[in-house]
């Protein structure tokens, strides 16, 4: 008479599970959706699945501990308790917890192989075993049952086994997901190492995202894995780029354009550190610049921080959260801000000033004194920059109904108008700059 056994838990893997065992045992599936082959023995009663001595959990990793716990009132001293989970360490807690007053054998094991691997059958594949809490008896039989389906058996700790997952399991699986985004797919001149990669993609994400999150989740040691790939990924990155661009010239972008106040703090920066040979490169936004100092477009790149007045330029804080780079060195400079018209156009025809928020926060007393009738706005994209806004407005791009504020260089440089100078509202008005490098 063949030992009757219990899978609970009939996705992909349960099914892989059944069909190693079901020549050899008598199995009876615990299943809450109903099962259509009619020779595979179902039951959706708890009771019952737990009349037979050995239970196997075929359940997501997330459910392990709620389905243990949820279980707990039919499990006696005779039943052997078996999980295949990818990872170990947590089975072992949550066996630990819900059998502290129970004593219940139970064995680890982690079946290395699924629905994509065993298609030509489970020899030569690997399974993990540590013996835990189950009898010397109890282990050799499935020890010798697992050798006997020519299965590769090795003899692993739970804490072992999630140290070498992390590294193995964990990071294949991050990778094929990775391709899967990155949109792998074959062509006509694939070598045989694309095509592995093809097949890791493949076999990735046929599984569920739920396994794949509690792969990254439920093994402590897959968080330092993921790091470790992250920085090695920006060090072979930034290795492929060059120090500088070009040999002999120092290229810099700024978030402004010409005329702006990033224009007149790099300027600053580089009289004072006696820099000649230089290139800036007009980028308008944190964003633009950001970006390109990552792409390798670049050098170094500046971008306004904080106002004194205005306080922080949330534009380059919420870029900056979206970028990796080295702080080369924070300076300010003194700040003055002019109301500017296109030329020939009188103030009395101006009805909106636009230009960047962090002029309008450093000027918003000034203006409601003086110039309380002007709607306030700010572009969007590159004509969140001033300098642009001026630029615009000088070639006719924007209605002449339109004023701008910054730096009086921008009347000059796009011959404008200057209706008033110094418009912000402290007089020691300074804005903090960061210069950036990769």
């Amino acid at each position: 008479m063949k030992k009757q056994i219990t899978i609970i838990g009939f996705g992909r893997f349960g099914k892989t599970l059944y069909n190693l065992l079901k020549d050899d045992f008598d199995v009876l599936v615990f299943s809450r959706k109903p099962i259509s082959d009619p020779h595979i023995h179902q039951t959706q009663s708890t009771q019952v699945a737990y009349k037979n001595d050995t239970i196997l959990y075929a359940v997501p990793i997330s459910a392990f501990e709620s389905v243990l716990h949820a279980h707990k009132p039919f499990l006696n001293e005779n039943h052997i308790l078996i999980d295949v989970l990818s990872v170990k360490m947590h089975p072992k807690r949550v066996f630990e917890d819900v059998l502290a007053d129970i004593k219940t054998q139970a064995l680890l094991t982690h079946p290395m192989f699924g629905p994509d691997s065993t298609k030509d059958g489970f020899a030569g594949l690997p399974i993990v075993l540590d013996k835990f809490r189950t009898t010397d008896e109890t282990y050799q039989f499935w020890k010798n049952y697992f050798t006997d389906k020519k299965l590769s058996v090795i003899e692993m700790t739970a804490e072992d086994h999630d140290k070498h997952a992390a590294d193995s399991q964990g990071l294949t699986h991050f990778i094929g997901r990775l391709l899967d985004d990155f949109g792998l797919k074959p062509s006509p001149i694939d070598t045989l190492g694309t095509q592995k990669l093809l097949e890791v993609r493949e076999q990735t994400v046929n599984d569920t995202w739920e396994l794949f999150s509690d792969l990254q989740h439920y093994n402590p040691f897959t968080k330092a894995m993921r790091h470790k790939l992250g920085q090695v990924y920006e060090k072979l990155y930034n290795k492929l780029l060059p120090e500088n661009i070009s040999h002999n010239t120092l290229t810099v972008g700024i978030q402004g354009g010409p005329g702006s106040f990033n224009e007149e703090a790099i300027t600053y920066y580089l009289q004072r550190n006696k820099i000649t040979n230089y290139k800036i490169v007009y980028l308008y936004t944190t964003e633009n610049v950001l970006r390109e100092l990552q792409e390798g477009n670049v050098d170094q790149g500046i971008l306004a921080l904080h106002n004194s007045l205005g306080g922080i330029v949330m534009e380059s804080i919420e870029a900056m959260g979206r970028y990796r780079f080295s702080i080369i060195e924070e300076f300010a400079i003194k700040i003055a801000h002019a109301l500017m018209v296109k030329k020939g156009v009188h103030l009395k025809d101006i009805d909106t000033i636009m230009t960047h928020p962090q002029v309008l926060g450093q000027c918003k007393q000034t203006l409601q004194q003086k110039y309380p009738h002007l709607k306030q706005t700010s572009g969007e994209g590159e004509l969140i920059d001033h300098a642009t806004v001026a630029k615009f407005l000088s070639e006719g791009k924007l209605p002449a109904n339109i004023a701008t504020m910054g730096s009086k260089v921008l009347a000059d440089l796009y011959d404008l108008d200057i209706i008033e100078d110094n418009l912000q509202d402290l007089h020691e008005n300074y804005t903090s700059f960061l210069l950036v490098k990769r």
